[in-house]
């Protein structure tokens, strides 16, 4: 994972939920790169042809409400949304992100400023989101969750780890 992510922006509201991120119809599809193509079709079913490589979701409260499955996480991720930033999230939706290296911010003030389309700076080194002229703070992700996303996930980081073991 980058410290420094500039992307543009694709903005939704709130309770976005996981049928919505990644239609349950799609479940029995295995292969991410196929997932991808199927991300936000909930939303509009052209969503997956407009997202570029390095995007920015910005939504409000509840972002991944709904079931457990992981494939939201995984859709997005491999569609090339390079991190979300979101007022809250629901905790599963948080650690299926974290898993599969998909950074989030919480920014409610963020969420407020950013308009669709605009392009934005997140630095997760100094916890700051560049909008326009203004910068905002954010909570910093804990160091053993950067660790995570900066080794490509929670299998990468395992397998890293126990590799490492005497």
């Amino acid at each position: 994972m980058k410290q420094l992510i500039r992307g543009r922006v694709w903005k939704l509201g709130d309770n976005i939920d996981t049928d919505v991120i990644y239609p349950g119809k799609y479940l029995p599809i295995i292969e991410p790169e196929e997932m991808a193509e199927h991300v936000l079709e909930g939303i509009d079913p052209d969503f997956p042809k407009k997202i570029k490589k390095g995007d920015i979701l910005v939504a409000g409260t509840n972002f991944g409400c709904g079931s457990s499955r992981e494939q939201a996480a995984t859709s997005l991720k491999v569609a090339g949304i390079a991190c979300i930033i979101a007022a809250s999230y629901s905790r599963i939706f948080f650690r299926n992100a974290i898993n599969q290296a998909l950074p989030l911010v919480h920014s409610a003030e963020a969420v407020n400023l950013i308009d669709e389309g605009e392009n934005i700076g997140i630095n997760f080194e100094k916890g700051s989101i560049q909008i326009r002229e203004k910068t905002l703070a954010f909570p910093p992700l804990p160091d053993v969750v950067m660790e995570i996303l900066e080794t490509g996930g929670l299998i990468e980081w395992t397998k890293k780890r126990l590799a490492a073991r005497p």
